[in-house]
């Protein structure tokens, strides 16, 4: 389980199509850059629970 919450922001980064657009912005910054940004949030969050279950 704790292997598929590591793969899952990978084979989000990796799917660019999923991003590769300019709107919706979010204050004016195009949703390819705050997408990348909360990419790092998702990816850190999905690692943390990753520890938590290796460490149950």
């Amino acid at each position: 389980m704790r292997h598929l919450l590591l793969w899952i922001p990978c084979v989000i980064a990796l799917w660019a199509p999923l991003y590769n657009m300019t709107e919706p912005t979010l204050f004016g910054i195009p949703f390819f850059y705050w997408f990348q940004l909360v990419l790092i949030a998702i990816s850190a969050l999905t690692i943390y629970a990753a520890d938590l279950l290796r460490k149950a």
